[in-house]
């Protein structure tokens, strides 16, 4: 069994062809989707900027194993980003994500002070 790691994926894209009806549902639920939900979570949290309703960005938790890599966990967050789009009926393009594994980052931590 290969090592697993997490990693945090973040996918954005721009909205594209979007019908009246997903414009209108998008712009009705704006107020959920703002700063506040921006969350990291294996089902994917959905931000955007009501005005204008140009881009978006989607949060996931992937866990992958390190064999396959940052590139994997991006394939697999664009993935999802892509089921859970059209299945809402939002149209998008240009999907891209940015991705950190978590189990190789490096934490600064501050010297403690001396007196």
């Amino acid at each position: 069994m290969s090592e697993q790691h997490t990693y945090r994926v973040i996918v954005r894209g721009t909205w594209d062809g979007l019908t009246d009806e997903a414009r209108a549902r998008l712009l009705a639920d704006a107020a959920d989707h703002g700063m506040a939900s921006m969350r990291f979570t294996e089902e994917g949290s959905l931000s955007y900027e009501p005005a204008p309703l140009k881009h978006f960005s989607m949060r996931y938790v992937v866990v992958s194993d390190a064999a396959d890599g940052e590139e994997m966990a991006g394939a697999i967050a664009e993935d999802r980003a892509e089921g859970t789009l059209r299945d809402l009926g939002y149209g998008f393009r240009d999907l891209k994500s940015t991705v950190t594994d978590l189990d190789t980052m490096k934490i600064n931590r501050k010297p403690a002070s001396r007196r």
